[in-house]
């Protein structure tokens, strides 16, 4: 099953309509979809390495216009945004967010965006809080952009040799994945 998975993000990778359907996944994980925009951004630049930066541009600036509709989320929407929060194991996470950016302000931002950790969980909150919208926009371009464009640097260059071991490895860094996204989900938990 994962390797027909993986078959299929290659093939989506290599099509024409690539582009569009990276930007729909990096638009959409900002706000509500659980699935991060590097599962497609990898394949689409070891495939066409001489395009890895415009794909990264694209991760950036799709991410960021789904920051913002996030952000809205927590405006306008707030018990959308509360179910989102729940339904991604965050039951208290608008008052454990809300100290956060009580206590660090902008640095939530510049450190989470930049992170495995779900952005859509900072973006919703930054709208509970009314974080000032401007600095939001700013350190979203920062932040994603230099997530994005840091994997599309180094898949560009070392892409192939990147890949071929994936390919051969598949379902041990499935494991493992899956080991750290659980790990990381306890941790925050537990230490958050």
């Amino acid at each position: 099953m994962l390797r027909k998975l993986y078959d299929w993000v290659l093939r989506l990778a290599a099509s024409k309509h690539a582009p569009v359907a990276l930007a729909v996944v990096s638009f959409a994980e900002s706000s509500f979809f659980p699935i991060p925009p590097d599962v497609m951004l990898a394949p689409m630049v070891a495939i066409r390495p001489n395009r890895a930066f415009v794909y990264a541009g694209i991760c950036t600036a799709a991410s960021v216009a789904g920051g913002l509709l996030g952000y809205a989320i927590g405006v306008f929407l707030e018990p959308l945004g509360e179910a989102i929060l729940n339904l991604f194991g965050h039951a208290d996470g608008r008052a454990e967010f809300q100290h956060w950016f009580d206590k660090f302000g902008l640095f939530v931002i510049l450190v989470k965006g930049a992170t495995p950790i779900p952005y859509k969980l900072v973006t919703i909150t930054a709208g509970f809080v009314r974080f000032d919208l401007f600095t939001f926009i700013w350190a979203s371009v920062l932040t994603r952009g230099f997530r994005f464009f840091a994997v599309a640097t180094v898949l560009k260059f070392y892409g192939p040799q990147i890949l071929e071991q994936f390919e051969k490895r598949l379902n041990l860094y499935a494991g493992l994945l899956l080991v750290l996204l659980v790990g990381g989900f306890v941790a925050l938990k537990v230490f958050g």
